[in-house]
């Protein structure tokens, strides 16, 4: 069997479809370290965490926010289920930002046994990763 040229990318939420395109070369963040997926790939289920996604196409290289959920790999597929995603070009920056001084100040006045200190911790892994994402995956504009 010929190994496929390209990767079909199939990237949704429960809200709405992120991506489906044909890509090069996919980078994904799994529970057990990033992992890259190019054609021909060995059959995958991982489940994924909070962090950056990116995909090749060409020399073009977008990135996209995701915040945990399952991917299943086949050597012509990538097929991505996340309860939240966003391309870097959706990324609200003015929200993200907001969100994290939120989170800081939730943080700072956290005791030791507080649960919502975790979700705290959560939310700013968030805002941070959709702003570091933000500043560096938005497409050059033409």
């Amino acid at each position: 069997m010929a190994i496929p040229k390209h990767l079909q990318l199939e990237f949704v939420t429960p809200e709405r479809a992120i991506v489906h395109d044909h890509v090069d070369e996919v980078e994904l963040p799994g529970e057990e370290g990033d992992f890259g997926v190019l054609p021909g790939h060995a059959p995958l289920l991982a489940a994924l965490r909070t962090g950056e996604m990116w995909y090749r196409k060409g020399s073009e290289t977008r990135r996209a926010f995701i915040a945990g959920g399952f991917v299943e790999v086949v050597p012509d597929r990538v097929s991505i289920l996340a309860p939240v995603a966003e391309r870097a070009e959706d990324i609200d920056v003015a929200r993200a930002e907001a969100a994290k001084r939120r989170a800081e100040e939730r943080l700072a006045k956290a005791s030791v046994v507080d649960f919502d200190a975790e979700r705290a911790r959560i939310a700013l892994l968030r805002a941070i990763t959709r702003l570091q994402i933000s500043r560096q995956g938005r497409p050059p504009r033409g």
